[in-house]
């Protein structure tokens, strides 16, 4: 669908752009879509898109509109302000904690402000979906979403208050979820490729989502605060929570026994590593966290560190802490520096461990005595693990899971998610219906998300250049920005190029502007970073302009025939 063309005079815009960055703008685009006059702060976390600020906005939620519709999706809107009663059935009202906006009516009744409307969304599809005739069905909304950040910043990327599409898919088979999710993957694809965004697809945890499959799409750029891994020597990319890593087990009849070792003052991996005179990969490291108030220990190799982020989403739904002085009273068994699992994993606490500590493998570990550590400590032999989880911090040259080579780490914005849920909602809420043969069917979904208004902040980090921003022509705000360098005859020259391009189809900016400087409208072209400026400047009388393509630089004077001839083409 093309665009509806137009004429804006910036004299009668409301816009005011400013020369210097905000004190508070870290990243780009926070910087560049204030300065452009795009959005203002309202509050932390908060925005006010302007006028063409919201063109962007509406642009990208155009294109994100139509491909839902082209693989069937239907737009609904569901209400923002939401009751508590589904989402504590579903126990994510306690789940989302302080992320979650609470507020009571004149009652004293509970409600949010939606964070994500999967249980609202199933309880739709409960109300008006009662045979299997009446699925698959695809239902989606693009609507404000809030979350009550600790720490919003970098602008409008991690807001409280932000634009998101979301959809779900209902089906009554495994397999016809498959097709609804491999459909909204292709459809992603096309949207991103139509907003211009260098993105990669990783492999990502599902967490506290739930499901059987969850796939980011990440848009590579140095503001993102994701990290993921690519491997050059084949495809796989991951998100640094979701890596894994593959260990054979070893042959522990090599090693002989355990053997305890007198170390003292050394609580910790350094000072073990350098008293004994070994590389910290021989020790094993025992963090001890707390999750929901029980006191779990997970092994990790001594040069390596424990991921906090990977464990949760792991974990998820329940809360992981790190253990406090205090919650070694009345334990004597757990000697603070000087933990190890043999005769404690699995009775003192659970043990959970990295891959790397695979059965058969030897350590140098805590002897559960003050000062004291052991050699020789066999997993497998001398403990026993209770789960293995990939729970380590990545670094870069580790080896990829499908090749072997080492691989990279980068930092990107997440601007899409998708998962196989399940029916981890559907039992929530008894979501069927009823099957071919005539029994109940209980239905399977999926939830795909993208942040639209992050979409937007992605495109400026990815875009921009020294001067400004640069829109891919498909989310500018307008297709061409005529500007008028001075003069009445220049002006009025200006407003015919704009006309004419208008009438040919074209959305066109036009400054209009009187009593502003020719080189405050040349810097203000290139901050709002229209595909095309065309300046009616110097040989105006004649009737020809100047055509600068803002991204590559090129100019070209041409008639104004010509412009236009050129520019609707």
């Amino acid at each position: 669908m093309a665009h509806a063309a137009q004429v804006q005079r910036m004299s009668r815009l409301m816009i005011k752009t400013l020369r210097d960055d905000p004190a508070d703008a870290e990243t780009a685009s926070h910087k560049l879509l204030v300065r452009a006059g795009y959005v203002r702060r309202s509050s932390a976390g908060i925005w006010t898109w302007l006028p063409l600020g919201k063109k962007v906005l509406e642009n990208v939620s155009r294109i994100v509109r139509e491909e839902m519709d082209a693989i069937g999706g239907q737009e609904v809107l569901l209400p923002a302000l939401l009751p508590k009663e589904p989402y504590e059935a579903s126990g994510r009202w306690e789940e989302y904690g302080d992320l979650l906006f609470r507020l009571k009516d004149r009652k004293g009744a509970d409600y949010l402000l939606g964070p994500t409307h999967e249980e609202i969304f199933t309880l739709t599809v409960k109300d008006q979906c009662t045979s299997y005739k009446d699925l698959p069905v695809i239902l989606y909304q693009i609507q404000t979403k809030y979350r009550d950040e600790a720490r919003p910043r970098s602008g409008v990327l991690r807001g409280r208050e932000f634009q998101m599409k979301d959809s779900y898919s209902f089906d009554t088979t495994d397999e016809g979820l498959e097709q609804s999710y491999a459909l909204h993957r292709q459809a992603y694809q096309k949207i991103f490729e139509r907003l211009g965004l260098d993105y990669r697809i990783v492999s990502a945890v599902s967490g506290a989502m739930g499901g059987s499959a969850s796939e980011e799409f990440l848009a590579p750029a140095a503001a993102g605060e994701d990290t993921f891994v690519d491997c050059p020597a084949c495809d796989y990319a991951a998100n640094t929570e979701a890596v894994t890593v593959k260990v054979e087990p070893a042959d522990g009849s090599v090693h002989g026994p355990v053997e305890e070792l007198d170390t003292p003052d050394t609580p910790t991996i350094e000072t073990l590593a350098e008293h004994l005179g070994v590389p910290a990969s021989a020790t094993l490291k025992n963090l001890l966290v707390k999750v929901d108030g029980e006191i779990v220990a997970v092994g990790v190799p001594g040069d390596r560190e424990v991921d906090l982020g990977k464990l949760g989403e792991h974990l998820a739904p329940a809360t992981v802490e790190l253990v406090t002085a205090e919650d070694f009273t009345g334990r004597p068994e757990l000697v603070r520096g000087y933990v190890g699992p043999q005769g404690l994993a699995g009775k003192a606490f659970r043990y959970i461990a990295d891959p790397r500590v695979a059965p058969g493998t030897s350590w140098i570990t805590g002897a559960n005595k003050e000062g004291k550590h052991a050699r020789n400590v066999v997993a497998g032999r001398d403990f026993e693990v209770d789960d293995y989880l990939d729970v380590v911090v990545v670094e870069p040259g580790d080896p990829c899971p499908s090749c072997g080579t080492g691989l990279k780490i980068d930092r990107a914005i997440e601007i899409g998610h998708i998962f196989q849920l399940g029916r981890k909602y559907a039992d929530a809420f008894a979501l069927d219906v009823l099957g071919q043969n005539g029994k109940p069917a209980r239905v399977t979904m999926g939830s795909y998300g993208i942040g639209v208004s992050r979409a937007v902040a992605a495109l400026a980090e990815q875009t921009h250049d020294e001067s400004g921003l640069c829109w891919p022509r498909e989310v500018a705000p307008a297709d061409v920005h005529v500007v008028a360098a001075g003069k009445a005859k220049q002006t009025e020259l200006a407003l015919e190029v704009g006309e004419q391009l208008g009438a040919a189809g074209l959305r066109v900016l036009v400054d209009d502007r009187a009593g502003v400087s020719p080189g405050v409208k040349f810097t203000d072209a290139e901050l709002l970073g229209v595909p095309t400026i065309v300046v009616a400047g110097r040989r105006a009388a004649e009737g020809v302009v100047e055509v600068k393509d803002r991204r590559t630089g090129e100019r070209e004077e041409l008639t104004v025939e010509e412009a236009v001839a050129r520019l609707s083409a």
